[in-house]
Formats: structure tokens, C-alpha cells, sequence
């Protein structure tokens, strides 16, 4: 059953959006996995189709989409591969801080060229040493006259290697008595003196995905790339981690849906002792209970998105979607590869990688635990 917050125009949308992958990704995924990166040449042709930060507005050449094609371009990008992450984190995590607390200059100068391709983002907020916390960053940017001064490090960036613009979390009051009013947003350019780039991250999964470590020495951002106001980052934060963690749970749940179909179709294709695997009533139960594990994650997801695109609040909720698809889908990929058999141990079978790619998904964006905590906080335990 289609969700009621897609209409017609987001049916054209993806089916012109599928063709577009068949064509542009799906023959070269393999490839970019090899490689460890999706090249530039795939984001700008992207960007060509109409297919980056479709929400923009007008003025800055989007269309004033709303959410709903978001939903509909994560979904096909993680039917492709759990590796496209870096490009829903570009259309609906970076740039909407952009939007959202950008200056009318800053907006001008950079929006166009991230709606073209021609500006990969980032979002630098974890560091060695803090991750979900985020008031314990150490990270330093203090002002010197037209500049800020940059001193830190922060690891695990998503788009780190390509990204030619990158929102860096920072303090700028270290001395605040509260941690977190003292953190501030700087936008960073990719020829900014003493901002330098870590090797690329081998990771468990998501090999197609350039992930970095990020360096500041002494770095001289202008003083014109703060994001908004000076102590008010964490705030941003917060108003924005509502949207990051929904594309989270929007992409698990689609993981989740694409590694019970190659499932269901292996069980039905493989024999056994005779008959076909699906018909053991072992593996009918198993398979059961994961259609209704995923139609309970589905309905609850469609749920959350209506509510999102209404502009309510839904950290709660969201939160609870966020660790519990992320978590389900988990079950799915270690179920799924059971299933497969030796099979599922080859890196032929496409089970293998989902295996590899989805754990991840209950760390980044607020670990699953942190999750918990979010909840209990509002449920005021």
C-alpha cells in the first residue's frame, strides 16, 4: 500500500530517478566499492537530473520540493547500496543548515553549486575523543580579527575526502560554564590554509563511501563563514538531528525490505532434501516473523514521515524509529544470511554486503543507546 504523502508527481519522480540509477549506478556500484569512492562525475550528473536538494527553493535553482521527494530519493539510493549514504547526508542533512542559517550571501554563493554537483558537503562533528557527547567536542575556533583560528581534529566524516564544503562544529567560548553554549558552527572551504584531510577510512562495510579524518592547524577560516550565531551550534544541532535521524531510519527500512525480497526469492529458488527451502516450516516462520518486524518498522516510518512533513515535533518518536528499525533491520541481514547458506558468505551475493553495511546505521547519527537515553529523558524518567 503506497504511503498517503505520495502523490502521483512522486510516482514520475522515482520511476525518472530509477531509470537514472539503472543507467548511472547500478552497472558501476561493484566498481565504486573496489574503489573505496563514488566519483565527482556520478554527483554532478546528479545534480544535472535534478536530483540534488530538489527542496531548495527556486531562487537558489531548486523546486521547493517537498520532503516527500527526499523519502523517495534516500529510498532508491539505498536500494542501490547502503555506500549512497553520503549523498542523502549532502541533499538533506548539510545543505538544510545552509538554508536554514545561512546568511542571503552565504546562501547565493554556495546553494546553486551544491544543488549542481559541483559542491560536495560534509558535517565534521565527531572526534577522537566524543562522539554522541556532543559539549565534550575539543575542537577550537577563535576569532582574530576578520578570522577564526581553527585547532582540532574530528574523524569519521562522511564525504570527508570529497567534500569542498564542511560544517565544522567547534567551540568558541571554551570557557562557557555550559559546555554546549559555547559551541558554534564554521563553514570550511577545501583550500582553507592549515585544514588538511586524514586517509581515507577502511571500514567494515560501506566501502563505496569516502569516510576521513579531518585535521586543523592553526586553520584561518573568515570570520563571514560563521553559520548563524556565534553560541548557538548546539542549538542548530538539536533542530536538525529530528531530520538526520528520520533518513536514518528511512534507509534501514529500506535495507531491511530489500534483504527480505533476495530471500525470499533464494528460498524459493534453492532445494533441499528434496523440496523447495521455502517450504520447511522453519523457514516460513522465519520469514513470518521478519515481514511483520518490517511491516511494523514500515507503517510506523510512513507514520513519523507525515508528522515530519506537517512540522511537528517527533524527536520521541523519532528516536524510538531510529533504534528500533536500525536494530530490526540488523536481525534481517543476520537472518537473511542464514538463510543463504554458504552462499551468503560470498561476496558475490549481495547478502554479504547488507550483512557488512547495516550495523553501522545503530551508531552514526546518535548511537542506539543515546537513543534510549533521548526517550527516557521525555518520557521524564
Amino acid at each position: 500500500m503506497t504511503a498517503r504523502y505520495i502523490r502521483e508527481e512522486h510516482h514520475i519522480f522515482r520511476d525518472a530517478f530509477r531509470k537514472f540509477l539503472e543507467k548511472e549506478a547500478y552497472p558501476y556500484f561493484h566498481e565504486w566499492e573496489k574503489q573505496g569512492i563514488i566519483p565527482r562525475e556520478f554527483w554532478r550528473k546528479m545534480g544535472e537530473q535534478g536530483f540534488l536538494c530538489p527542496w531548495v527553493d527556486e531562487q537558489y535553482g531548486g523546486f521547493n520540493a517537498d520532503f516527500a521527494y527526499s523519502v523517495v530519493i534516500n529510498e532508491e539510493l539505498e536500494k542501490v547500496g547502503s555506500s549512497m549514504i553520503g549523498i542523502g547526508l549532502h541533499n538533506d542533512i548539510v545543505v538544510p543548515y545552509l538554508s536554514e542559517y545561512g546568511t542571503e550571501e552565504q546562501k547565493r554563493k554556495w546553494l546553486p553549486k551544491c544543488i549542481s554537483g559541483e559542491i560536495i558537503t560534509a558535517i565534521a562533528m565527531t572526534e577522537p575523543g566524543a562522539g554522541s557527547d556532543l559539549a565534550g567536542i575539543t575542537t577550537t575556533a577563535v576569532r582574530d580579527g576578520e578570522h577564526y583560528i581553527v585547532n582540532g581534529q574530528k574523524t569519521f566524516i562522511t564525504n570527508g575526502i570529497h567534500a569542498d564544503l564542511i560544517i565544522v562544529v567547534c567551540k568558541t567560548d571554551p570557557k562557557a560554564v555550559q559546555a554546549h553554549k559555547g559551541i558554534s558552527l564554521l563553514i570550511v572551504e577545501r583550500d582553507t590554509p592549515g585544514f588538511t584531510r586524514g586517509r581515507k577510512l577502511e571500514k567494515v562495510g560501506l566501502h563505496a563511501q569516502d569516510t576521513a579524518e579531518l585535521f586543523f592547524t592553526d586553520a584561518k577560516v573568515p570570520a563571514e563563514n560563521l553559520l548563524g550565531e556565534e553560541g548557538k551550534g548546539f542549538y542548530y544541532l538539536m533542530e536538525k538531528l529530528q531530520q538526520e535521524r528520520l533518513i536514518v531510519a528511512i534507509a534501514a527500512q529500506t535495507a531491511a525490505e530489500v534483504m527480505f525480497r533476495l530471500t525470499k526469492d533464494y528460498v524459493k529458488e534453492r532445494t533441499a532434501f528434496g523440496k523447495k527451502v521455502s517450504q520447511f516450516q522453519t523457514v516460513q516462520f522465519r520469514l513470518a516473523e521478519m515481514a511483520t518486524e518490517i511491516e511494523l518498522g514500515r507503517t510506523f516510518l510512513d507514520d513519523l514521515i507525515e508528522l515530519h512533513m506537517k512540522g511537528e515535533n517527533i524527536v520521541t518518536k523519532v528516536s524510538m524509529a531510529k533504534w528500533w528499525i536500525t536494530e530490526m533491520a540488523k536481525r534481517v541481514a543476520a537472518e537473511s544470511m542464514q538463510l543463504h547458506g554458504g552462499y551468503g558468505y560470498m561476496e558475490e551475493y549481495e547478502i554479504a554486503r547488507r550483512y557488512r553495511d547495516i550495523p553501522v546505521s545503530a551508531i552514526y547519527a546518535g548511537t542506539n543507546e543515546v537513543m534510549k537515553m533521548i526517550i527516557a529523558k521525555n518520557l521524564e524518567l
